[in-house]
């Protein structure tokens, strides 16, 4: 009975690990980067995730490279103008303050890969690289989830952005 028990721990602390899906880069943390599978023809997808800063200075995520999706991947932010939901790129990034955490998801700060090059395949996952200004670089893997509307993009990951396709 010991023996099982512990075997049934085992498995359960490596299935845990299997699905654990952060990064670190110095005082930053990335968790779950992730995305929502695309339809037919749609011509882009939506990236998500959560960075924590435990430094105390403030960094800034300036860009991001997915040369397997998108030769351009922006980010950007939805935010609400005279009772319109509008949508703009960022071109210098976004602020990572020193002690904060922010969070890109759907209707709020995400990351948009344009003109994707193929379609992202729910279960599938694929690399970029995470610029800072300050931390330099990361390679990541986005997690690809259900396309289905309300449907989180992947373990973690928050927002279901709507209004991008995805």
């Amino acid at each position: 009975m010991k023996r099982m028990l512990a075997t049934i721990a085992v498995l359960a602390l490596s299935a845990s690990a299997a699905f654990a899906h952060d990064f670190t880069l110095g005082a930053l943390e990335i968790h779950h980067p992730a995305s929502k599978a695309t339809l037919p023809g749609q011509p882009v997808g939506g990236g998500f995730m959560t960075i924590t800063n435990k430094s105390t200075e403030a960094d800034r995520l300036v860009s991001i490279a997915a040369p397997d999706v998108s030769d351009d991947v922006q980010i950007h932010e939805m935010a609400m103008e005279n009772d319109v939901m509008k949508m703009r790129q960022l071109p210098d990034g976004v602020e990572i303050p020193a002690g904060a955490k922010v969070e890109l998801k759907s209707g709020g700060l995400h990351v948009m890969f344009m003109k994707i090059k193929h379609p992202l395949k729910e279960g599938e996952t694929f690399k970029a690289t995470l610029t800072f200004e300050k931390a330099g670089k990361i390679d990541v893997d986005f997690k690809i989830g259900s396309a289905k509307p309300g449907a989180k993009p992947a373990e973690g990951a928050s927002g279901d952005h709507q209004g991008h396709g995805g």
